[in-house]
């Protein structure tokens, strides 16, 4: 059986985490995989909006410890440098919306991997945990990096040393995600909100991406000029000469990502 499982309907695909047995931990064969889903879902100029999610109960409970303590382990550096760090650079470079769709618990590197998405929504019963203080160790997959940008520095060090479990709505609170829907609901509305990316001008979205990934670095002399030059790219794409025309001659535009 796949550890992902990967399908594609109206201009959107969902990639979900598929080893339900052990709550969606990773192990080698996932993380390669789910690299290569994403990997296909860029270069498919069909494919309009990415959604990550998992099957069963659980979003990801990070890596499976059972392959790290078993007969030949992968070091930290292979886990790192070849399965989460090669994930979260291809979502953040990836010119195309990806939302995360946090069904369940979403712990150590699988809470990161969620976190690091463009767009984060979360079922009601879902939870986020920083784990790795359990076990001592500390937060990686770009989670030292993005947790305190969301949250602010104070909450992200005391979630990060405590390990606290932080429930869905706690976690929309703090700015950990955008929205939390019922679980009887959340299937319904993570496709709603994919649909609405998918349709929307993605060209312009990616560079939008492009935008925020270099603000996290930036002065405000260099991000404007960020700006000028993405907004001339923007200018110059099908999309914006379509929403322009569709806004004057007041009909619903129809963009193409191009």
């Amino acid at each position: 059986m796949s550890t992902i499982n990967k399908t594609t309907e109206n201009g959107i695909c969902y990639i979900y985490l598929n080893r339900p047995e052990v709550y969606n931990s990773f192990n080698r064969e996932m993380a390669l995989e789910l690299q290569h889903a994403l990997d296909d879902a860029e270069e498919n100029n069909d494919v309009r909006c990415i959604v990550i999610s998992g099957t069963g109960k659980a979003f990801s409970a990070g890596q499976d410890l059972g392959e790290v303590t078993g007969p030949n382990p992968p070091g930290f550096n292979t886990i790192l440098g070849e399965h989460y760090n090669p994930i979260i650079l291809r979502i953040r470079n990836i010119e195309k919306p990806v939302i995360a769709a946090v069904n369940g618990v979403a712990a150590g590197a699988g809470a990161n991997i969620a976190l690091c998405c463009d767009i984060v929504v979360a079922a009601q019963s879902a939870s986020f945990i920083q784990a790795f203080s359990k076990i001592g160790l500390i937060p990686d997959s770009g989670g030292s990096f993005f947790l305190p940008r969301l949250t602010g520095f104070q909450k992200a060090s005391a979630l990060m040393m405590t390990g606290e479990k932080v429930p869905a709505t706690e976690a929309e609170r703090l700015g950990m995600l955008y929205k939390v829907f019922a679980d009887d609901i959340f299937e319904d509305e993570v496709k709603k909100l994919a649909h609405q990316m998918a349709q929307m001008p993605t060209k312009g979205l990616g560079l939008t991406k492009k935008a925020l990934n270099r603000s996290l670095f930036n002065d405000l002399d260099s991000q404007l000029q960020i700006e000028d030059d993405l907004q001339f790219q923007a200018g110059n794409t099908y999309d914006y000469q379509e929403g322009v025309k569709a806004f004057i001659e007041k009909r619903k535009p129809e963009f193409k990502g191009k």
